[in-house]
């Protein structure tokens, strides 16, 4: 049996209009994504909130990957909505509507069945309900969280006691140098490292991602794909193929977080080449490994330097 994964997150439902075309009402959320990418590998447990309007029998592909949903709770009310437009920069989306819905009053319940996993991501909520799932699991081995920027603005003081509480965070570029008020992201990462995490997973888009660690740095590129159609979720399709891949094989050495950082820079560029979650749901665990291995040819040179 592989190590379950939990992932505490937003289910939502998007409508995305991109240079490529628009999508309305396809599922989105932080947990979604995750859960999508993190499947591929090992079992999942997601934890979330629906309105009583959530097409939920469109998770049922998710569920018939190893994705537990007992932790989903439906509740009267409408679900959480977002639709969003990107421009030929695809690296930032602009927010033309949201509305929370039920997620607005989500209190993060963990099932019993659920508080043993040893792998824990807390996606990208208030980091007060990120702290109450702390208080309910029992010793994972490894917790990871992710923020955005209106967290950083709004709950810095609650963010900040997280990072005592966590191994890992992932956030993108901006978001490091706002929580930090570091520009460089050398000094951002050891900047979050003193508040607790051993790692620092710091992703800049079509750009690549850092994983920094007390004593080493190491970078993946960012996959180059021809045609980008959707950028929603890419950062929690990374993080769903990294601590995926980690609870697979349960190996938390330096050198398999290194491999784990390309299995999720994989997954993140499986992520953007449809609308939604389509593409995570389409793809094989070949597909997986020939991306991989491609990304290993991008970066592989002879260290050799002749005269």
């Amino acid at each position: 049996m592989k190590n379950p994964v939990l992932v505490v997150g937003s289910v939502a439902l998007d409508s995305v209009e991109t240079p490529f075309g628009k999508a309305d009402e396809v599922l989105g959320g932080s947990g979604t994504f995750f859960s999508s990418s993190a499947s591929h590998f090992t079992p999942v447990q997601l934890v979330g909130v629906v309105g009583d309007d959530y097409p939920v029998e469109k998770l049922e592909p998710l569920a018939a990957r190893g994705v537990d949903l007992a932790g989903l709770e439906k509740v009267s009310g409408s679900s959480f909505r977002w639709r969003g437009r990107y421009r030929h920069d695809l690296n930032s989306a602009e927010t033309l509507e949201t509305h929370l819905g039920v997620f607005s009053h989500f209190r993060p319940n963990i099932p019993e069945q659920f508080r043993n996993a040893p792998f824990v991501f807390l996606a990208n909520i208030d980091p007060r309900l990120q702290l109450q799932v702390l208080e309910q699991v029992k010793k994972p081995r490894l917790v990871a969280c992710d923020t955005m920027n209106f967290w950083i603005e709004s709950r810095r003081p609650e963010l900040v006691e997280l990072l005592g509480h966590v191994d890992l965070i992932t956030l993108n570029d901006a978001e490091a140098r706002q929580l930090t008020e570091h520009t460089n992201l050398v000094k951002a990462a050891r900047w979050i490292m003193d508040k607790g995490p051993k790692f620092v997973l710091i992703k800049k888009g079509e750009h690549g991602a850092f994983m920094f660690t007390r004593d080493s740095i190491f970078f993946a590129p960012a996959y180059p794909l021809e045609n980008v159609f959707d950028p929603t979720g890419a950062g929690d399709s990374f993080a769903g193929g990294f601590i995926g891949y980690l609870a697979a094989t349960g190996d938390l050495s330096e050198s398999n977080m290194r491999r784990a950082v390309v299995v999720g820079s994989a997954m993140g560029s499986f992520a953007v080449e449809k609308f939604s979650n389509q593409r995570l749901l389409e793809i094989t665990r070949a597909d997986i490994d020939a991306r991989v291995q491609e990304f290993r040819q991008l970066v592989a040179f002879d260290a050799e330097i002749g005269e």
